[in-house]
């Protein structure tokens, strides 16, 4: 998750403000509205997931606000990133309410052992994060990137056969579980005459019917992986390249010597379909940057922060293994050796993360400004 630097600056006009905060549960919205016309917050109450009830209720406050004042109000809102996703910040926004979606995980808490927590009073707490970063304090919270319906569609592919591949090898390992029940190794479940080789095996009769329903429940996953894998192939053999941005990027990436389609489709569905401002925010959105910790004399490395995004950070760090098995010759790649040498062990999974972090700025320059990667060599 990253920020979204559209706040005012410091010292904004701010008094035709309505700030609104909503802590969502499954069961209820609990709402705190800060006017410009009372120092007092309001609470109120609505049902869980009723979007046209939330929009008619922050219209309400606007008018009966506007009316007390005499001139046009502002309404910014804002819930933090959760469960829901982003249907309702699409909601506000089409009625031209001012939303923002809330990292949890940025906001400061209380660190006291016992310390209350409802929804009503997590609500007040992201009301008064949502004013100080309105105000200009940057650093109070930091606000989500919100994709586009088609950006966000656009990775469910991908991230769909990751959990079919995860199923898959949860069919496999069952499969051989059961056989070495009976003493039998070596079978090969993603085999094409699994079946045959099945029904040569002297087994007990429900050992085989549950085998089966597995071979059944295998083959299927294994037939969505394919469709799955032919859709995201076509992408870079069609005429889509030439017309979608998205796609000439994947084509770009594909093109270099160990990242394939997968490696590619992951890359820019999950990075760089975004717009970076310079390097540090491509690590950060990785989670890829430095969390040093410093206090008087004590200074110390925690490593990275891991704050960004887990699956591109994982892709990342594997396309960093590829590159240094593929592109011996390049410079990166010499880095890294220069570093590490014949070492083993921490100090070689130490640098192949800060080579992760130098790949992904590097491809970050070959999409955005066509510099490939020195010495990097290019498919034919």
């Amino acid at each position: 998750m990253s920020m979204r630097n559209n706040a005012p600056a410091a010292g904004a006009e701010i008094s035709a403000v309505v700030f609104v905060a909503i802590e969502m549960s499954r069961s209820r919205w609990d709402i705190v509205v800060r006017t410009p016309v009372s120092d007092k917050l309001s609470r109120y109450c609505l049902m869980a997931g009723d979007g046209a009830a939330l929009v008619a209720f922050v219209e309400e406050i606007e008018g009966r606000v506007a009316r007390r004042l005499g001139q046009a109000v502002r309404v910014v809102s804002c819930y933090e990133a959760g469960y829901d996703g982003f249907w309702l910040d699409r909601l506000l926004r089409e009625h031209g309410i001012e939303n923002q979606v809330v990292d949890p995980s940025s906001i400061e808490v209380n660190r006291r052992a016992r310390r209350a927590k409802t929804d009503r009073l997590d609500a007040e707490g992201l009301l008064r994060v949502l004013m100080r970063w309105w105000h200009g304090d940057k650093q109070a919270c930091h606000m989500v990137h919100v994709p586009s319906i088609a950006e966000e569609d656009a990775k469910r592919p991908s991230r769909e056969r990751q959990r079919l591949v995860k199923e898959r090898v949860q069919h496999v390992n069952r499969i051989k579980g059961l056989l070495a029940t009976q003493g039998i190794y070596g079978f090969l479940p993603l085999r094409r005459d699994r079946e045959a080789r099945l029904a040569a095996l002297a087994l007990p009769e429900q050992l085989r019917a549950e085998l089966r329903r597995e071979f059944a429940r295998l083959s299927l996953v294994c037939e969505q992986i394919a469709g799955l894998e032919a859709a995201r192939d076509a992408v870079l053999e069609g005429e889509a390249t030439a017309v979608d941005a998205a796609a000439a990027k994947i084509g770009k990436l594909a093109r270099l010597k160990s990242i394939g389609p997968e490696f590619a489709t992951v890359m820019v569905r999950e990075v760089y379909y975004r717009d970076f401002a310079n390097r540090r925010q491509v690590g950060s959105y990785l989670g890829l940057d430095g969390s040093p910790w410093r206090s008087g004399r004590l200074a110390a490395e925690q490593g990275i922060s891991k704050a960004g995004n887990p699956r591109a950070r994982r892709t990342m760090i594997e396309a960093a293994w590829m590159w240094l098995r593929f592109q011996p010759d390049s410079a990166l790649a010499q880095w890294f050796r220069e570093r590490v040498g014949g070492q083993k062990g921490r100090v070689r999974r130490i640098a192949i993360v800060a080579l992760a972090r130098k790949l992904a700025v590097a491809l970050w320059h070959y999409l955005g400004h066509d510099l490939l990667p020195e010495g990097a060599i290019v498919k034919s």
